[in-house]
């Protein structure tokens, strides 16, 4: 008996994607002949059963021989037609090999569409514009009867069938044999597949069809893989797509830290202008993520990436200060673990968003809106709108870079951002508060927050190209509880004193240093240091630097540091300096951490 002389039972349904045997790896070379061994043993011993149905079948010759050649014949054509993923190329090796399987002499492979109507994908010996003619009708009739119930039809003398013998086209063609199988999938139909021949000498069989019900299973199974690849290959396009044109940076690492996927907002975060270029970008993806960054910020995110490998907790910083050649950004940070299994996360996203825009307008509005010094002398309204002035002259050194970038969308911004503190300089000299009078608003705050924002803000001022900023914030600090506004403006006033000391050093590199930690005396108190390395304060001037009206500028006040002191105590604080004539100057700031009720 030969296998075309059986009807195989169904493959085990399967969920999976079969692996094509094409595909295999090298290792696995070996034991190709003893697994080529396994399934001809398992697909024989399915033919059991069937010989003791058909009895005389297991009466014909060379049984073993024919049986054994057939089942490789599947098995070899199972593996062609299964060596790719690639649809289309599927649809034309099933067909092509059915038909020279059977010896067909026309045929074509048909697939359901979404609305359950059979669309032609490849055709043998069939010209397309001869699909809907009367000779083609009797084939289509017969594709969509087994398309909808499930059965193959075969007939070998469609003459004398009656079923076909009274179709002209079958007359005109002088048909012969016919054979039309359904793919299946899990008792579901995907298409089907049509064969016939019009001679006498290559006549269809009974077991013919048998055989070919067991090609369309494995080519069923091949079909669907390669639907279910192109499905998740454009699905993953399509997220791919949706990654890569969203504003946020999506960045992702392995355990290693090696970058495994970065979409462009993250490489245009990352990367300074100068060196965005297709064949930088490609060099990225696959490089260690810590050779991307400057040696000052590695530090920083191997310690926050270590702690969420270790702790599997979400680490989110609202505010990092992240440096690319001469241009510092403001960031919004999220690192989560992109986890298989609950202990053992196999991979990090880093989420990254460019908040520099929103980080400069959000302290136009405080400092404009939070300034408190607002002295008993008509002169301390010129010191204090040198701080709105401040805010003017930085919109409008932002509106000329980004001209000059060409962000002609932002101007809009900086332009409103002048408009708004002209007119809080109308407000402020309308409604002067008395200099007595310092109302606070009091939140629980990060003081190195507080600094960063600061320095962020004032840094793009041309007064400060010259000064180095050296900032030491204890990562233990806990949230201070003050007036944001108030305090911000305390440094201010001092960095600005200290920057006017520093412009008077001939051949000296300017620093101005800030510190804060706990106080070494009492834990419940945050102390803030400001060192600037110039001239220094004579000490018969020391005693006088807080005093309404004392100033050792020519064109100074004496205003701005008596209300540094005053805001310091009106926060049951204590400010203080120290001063090296030539060397250093530095100002001292204890705050409490929780403001007394």
């Amino acid at each position: 008996m030969s296998l075309k002389e059986h009807r195989s039972p169904k493959l085990e349904d399967t969920d999976k994607i079969y692996t094509p045997a094409s595909k295999q790896k090298k290792d696995d070379e070996d034991t190709e002949p003893m697994m080529e061994l396994d399934l001809l043993s398992e697909m024989e011993s399915n033919l059991s059963s069937i010989e003791n149905n058909y009895p005389t079948l297991a009466e014909k010759s060379s049984l073993s021989e024919t049986r054994t050649a057939d089942l490789k014949a599947i098995l070899d054509i199972s593996q062609a037609i299964n060596s790719s993923l690639v649809l289309d190329d599927i649809l034309h090796k099933v067909l092509e090999h059915a038909v020279e399987l059977l010896q067909a002499e026309r045929g074509f492979l048909m697939l359901l569409d979404e609305s359950g109507e059979l669309q032609f994908k490849t055709l043998h010996n069939i010209a397309r514009d001869r699909l809907m003619e009367d000779d083609f009708k009797i084939s289509n009739s017969i594709a969509n009867k087994v398309a909808q119930n499930g059965v193959s039809v075969y007939t070998s003398d469609a003459q004398a069938d009656e079923k076909y013998s009274k179709q002209k086209s079958i007359a005109e063609l002088n048909l012969r044999s016919i054979m039309c199988v359904p793919l299946k999938i899990k008792e579901k139909i995907i298409g089907i597949v049509y064969l016939d021949n019009s001679t006498e000498a290559k006549v269809f069989l009974q077991s013919d069809l048998y055989l070919f019900e067991l090609f369309a299973e494995q080519a069923a199974i091949a079909i669907e893989n390669a639907k279910l690849y192109e499905n998740l290959l454009a699905l993953k396009r399509y997220n791919e797509n949706i990654v890569n044109q969203s504003p946020v940076g999506i960045i992702v690492v392995n355990q290693n830290y090696d970058v495994t996927s970065l979409n462009v907002a993250a490489y245009e975060i990352l990367t300074p202008p100068s060196k965005r270029t297709q064949s930088n970008r490609s060099k990225i993806s696959g490089s260690r993520f810590f050779d991307l960054l400057n040696e000052d910020q590695v530090n920083y995110w191997r310690r926050n990436l270590d702690e969420v490998y270790s702790s599997r907790d979400v680490f989110e910083d609202t505010r990092y200060y992240y440096k690319v050649d001469d241009e510092e950004k403001v960031l919004n940070v999220k690192i989560t673990p992109l986890e298989n299994e609950p202990e053992k996360p196999k991979s990090l996203i880093i989420v990254i968003e460019d908040i520099t825009e929103k980080v400069i307008l959000e302290n136009y509005v405080m400092l404009s809106e939070k300034l408190v010094a607002k002295g008993e002398m008509a002169a301390s309204i010129g010191h204090e709108l040198n701080n709105y002035l401040a805010i003017i002259s930085n919109s409008a050194e932002l509106m000329v870079r980004n001209v000059n970038m060409k962000k002609y969308d932002k101007l809009e911004r900086n332009s409103s951002a002048i408009i708004d503190n002209i007119s809080k300089i109308k407000r402020f000299t309308d409604g002067l508060m008395d200099f007595s009078k310092l109302e606070k608003e009091i939140v629980a705050y990060d003081i190195r927050k507080l600094v960063e924002d600061l320095l962020f803000s004032i840094k793009p001022q041309r007064k400060f190209a010259s000064v180095k900023f050296v900032v030491d914030i204890a990562h233990d600090l806990p949230l201070v509880e003050m007036d944001v506004g108030q305090i911000q403006q305390v440094l201010l006033n001092i960095i600005y004193n200290a920057n006017d000391a520093i412009s008077s050093l001939q051949n000296k590199k300017g620093v101005i240093r800030i510190d804060a930690c706990r106080s070494s005396k009492d834990n419940e108190r945050v102390v803030i240091r400001i060192t600037d390395n110039g001239p220094g304060i004579e000490p018969r001037d020391i005693q006088k630097i807080f005093e309404p009206g004392f100033t050792t500028k020519e064109d100074g006040h004496g205003l701005g540091l008596a209300n540094c002191k005053r805001i310091i105590e009106n926060h049951f604080g204590d400010i203080k300096i120290e001063s090296v004539p030539d060397e250093k100057t530095t100002f001292t700031i204890t705050i409490p951490v929780s403001q007394p009720k």
